[in-house]
């Protein structure tokens, strides 16, 4: 315990208690005095040990208001590694990333080339290949710190393959198969403005509780520059036990104001009943003026979001969306307006008919 008091000292105050075995949150203290460092430690022990089967934590500097912005990379065997640019994360609840976005409002093209160039050397340091995430806390003044490195493809990287045109999923097999990379840093480049929301089982009306059932009518959003990535359906039940995300919706547009818009007009289209999402909370962080300005540091939702409230009850919410859904069906099929006279089929042509012969109808 002395060396942990000796290096908050070192630091100084306000530091953060972590878990070593895991992420998303889980475990974290924020301690801002000496005489509640011991307690925050004992309690992050045991939520670690709970969680990831491993009581190991460590203690780091509390930057207060940062970005976090990440680097996506790619590492092959012979050498070679890349940055594809950074994704900006920042819009967390509970620590838990909901919205994503790149290119990142806050970097510059100066910033972007230090902060990949960081990145593409941690992964060179430690002889890593595969794709992977470099992950950084930004500071207000343009300072950055690392934060952890992610061995694996992320939720977010649709986000990447947006604006890069690269397939990441693709470049893990060429890697894993023991190829060369394709192309050099000087190849890449970014093109439009891609935005990710998660997709929960949440109930935002409710503090956010997970939200079970079958879901009895889902519609996706259509159209250009629209991505949904997703394993569920008209009929799944969606369980208890497993992390509440069901999917992701991406989409890429020119510029930031026009993939804001047409985030808005995605989220606006999509319905899932049956269940409670936090499709109508993404749309009011979408539309929040705050965002639109790019102030997406990491307490957005405390300092943005905290007074939001629904502007229409679940019931209401839920009729609609079948009234929604029945006009939709019904011009699909095009029984929107009058009614038109069914064609006739060659079973009306060919006359009276009965297996094995006969007439008669």
């Amino acid at each position: 315990m002395a060396e942990y008091h000796a290096k908050a000292e070192e630091m100084g105050y306000p530091v953060l208690v972590k878990a070593s075995a895991g992420g998303g949150g889980k475990g974290m203290q924020i301690v801002r005095e000496k005489s509640a460092l011991e307690s925050a430690i004992e309690a992050s022990s045991r939520v670690a040990a709970s969680a990831f089967g491993d009581d190991t934590v460590y203690i780091e500097k509390l930057i207060e208001r940062p970005r976090h912005v990440e680097f996506q990379v790619l590492a092959d065997t012979h050498g070679n590694c890349v940055h594809l640019f950074e994704r900006e994360c920042s819009i967390q609840r509970r620590h838990q990333k909901i919205v994503e976005e790149s290119p990142s409002p806050a970097v510059n093209n100066e910033l972007r080339a230090k902060m990949g160039a960081t990145a593409v050397l941690a992964a060179k340091a430690c002889g890593y290949t595969n794709a992977g995430t470099v992950e950084f806390l930004l500071d207000e003044d343009g300072s950055f710190y690392f934060l952890e490195v992610n061995a694996r493809i992320q939720v977010e990287h649709p986000v990447t393959e947006m604006v890069t045109g690269i397939d990441l999923v693709r470049q893990q097999i060429l890697i894993a198969r023991g190829e060369k990379l394709e192309f050099t840093q000087g190849d890449l480049s970014q093109t439009g403005h891609a935005i990710e929301c998660r997709i929960y089982a949440e109930d935002p009306r409710n503090n956010f509780l997970p939200s079970s059932g079958k879901i009895s009518l889902f519609r996706e959003p259509q159209g250009p520059g629209v991505r949904h990535d997703c394993g569920i359906y008209e009929g799944w039940e969606v369980p208890v036990h497993y992390d509440p995300i069901l999917s992701k919706l991406i989409v890429h547009a020119e510029d930031r104001d026009a993939a804001r818009a047409r985030m808005k007009r995605a989220l606006s289209d999509m319905s899932i009943l049956g269940i409670a999402t936090c499709l109508e909370y993404l749309w009011a962080i979408m539309d929040n003026d705050a965002y639109a300005a790019g102030e997406t540091q990491t307490d957005f939702i405390e300092r943005h979001m905290s007074d939001w409230t629904s502007d229409a009850s679940s019931e209401e919410a839920e009729h609609l969306a079948l009234i929604g859904a029945a006009l939709s069906l019904a011009t699909d099929s095009g029984t929107g307006g009058a009614v038109r006279e069914r064609a006739p089929s060659p079973w009306d042509t060919l006359g009276g008919w009965r297996i094995g012969g006969g007439g008669g109808r």
